[in-house]
């Protein structure tokens, strides 16, 4: 078993909080009324909570009861097994976000994220839609398969998934542990390229990526994505139905930027998957791939609105 873990003190979210989940001892912030309705915001890669830390204040004065959990491999968040496999494949990533819900006593929540958080906010809605009020979805319907992802794209396409094939090698894998924030700012400049983020903004996220298991995990994650590793057995079932595009019958607010410079698709292609209430919003103003960091406003607004609790 690790070593207890210490909480870490955040000058912006107060206490970094620890609670068994699932597999994991998931680092976690929260603020807003105990009692009042939940809002579970999913950070991406390579980012982490400090995506939201200006869209927690708004929830919480809306009256929500706001959860933000480091992702497995980020932050405080720790495997509470060293046998356990370090897996980053979607359904695992997913269920971490139930695990998390179920150790909180949390029945329901709107459950919002984009990049990797998008995609574990789709499948919690789209797979248990019994515990969620809402979804708000950076970038749309971002649940995959694994053999989609073995077919190839067209150059253009491939050009800007460059670290996907990096990753897939064992240089990639040395160098990406050896050069985590170089890495990181790279894309963080590519993926937002009008986003003028300073040094202290950036070091603050970064130092996220020191999670031992970090490297394990993005690893896995984008291997496993194009048929290059394997997942676990217990999620297989789980993957088989994400591999057939299921529906989300949730209200749905898809958000996209409008300088958004990292792969997605375009709005259009994933509407028809949102079979419930659903509209989808293009922020203006240079908003790239970190919406919520870049444009806090318009993503709390969309969470209030699916919510309920909009204006």
């Amino acid at each position: 078993m690790p070593a207890p873990i210490s909480p870490t003190p955040s000058t912006e979210f107060g206490v970094v909080e620890q609670i068994d989940a699932g597999v994991l001892s998931v680092g976690y912030v929260e603020d807003g009324a105990a009692d009042g309705p939940a809002a579970v915001l999913l950070h991406g890669w390579p980012y982490d909570i400090f995506s939201y830390v200006d869209v927690v204040p708004l929830l919480a004065a809306a009256g929500y009861r706001v959860i933000v959990p480091y992702l497995r491999g980020f932050g405080s968040t720790r495997f509470l097994s060293d046998a356990t496999f370090r897996n980053g494949e979607q359904a695992a990533l997913a269920l971490d976000t139930i695990a998390l819900m179920d150790a909180l006593r949390i029945e329901r929540a709107v459950v919002a994220g984009f990049d990797w958080g998008a995609r574990s906010a789709d499948i919690v809605a789209a797979l248990w839609p019994e515990r969620c009020d809402g979804l708000v979805s950076v970038s749309g319907y971002l649940i995959g398969s694994r053999e989609a992802g073995k077919l190839p794209l067209p150059p253009e396409a491939e050009l800007q998934w460059w670290y996907q094939y990096y990753f897939a090698t064992d240089r990639g894998r040395a160098g990406y542990d050896r050069y985590r924030r170089e890495f990181a700012k790279l894309i963080w400049q590519t993926a937002s390229p009008k986003w003028s983020f300073d040094d202290a903004t950036f070091e603050r996220s970064a130092a996220s990526f020191d999670n031992p298991d970090h490297v394990a995990i993005v690893i896995h994650n984008y291997r496993w994505r194009i048929g290059l590793a394997d997942g676990e057995a217990e999620y297989a079932e789980l993957e088989q139905r994400l591999a057939e595009g299921p529906a989300i019958a949730v209200p749905t607010i898809t958000l996209e930027g409008d300088a958004n410079g990292a792969p997605h698709p375009e709005p259009g292609a994933y509407a028809a998957k949102f079979s419930g209430p659903y509209s989808h919003r293009t922020i203006e103003g240079g908003v790239g791939h970190n919406l919520p960091q870049e444009a806090p406003e318009a993503f709390a607004d969309a969470v209030l609105d699916v919510g309920g609790r909009g204006a």
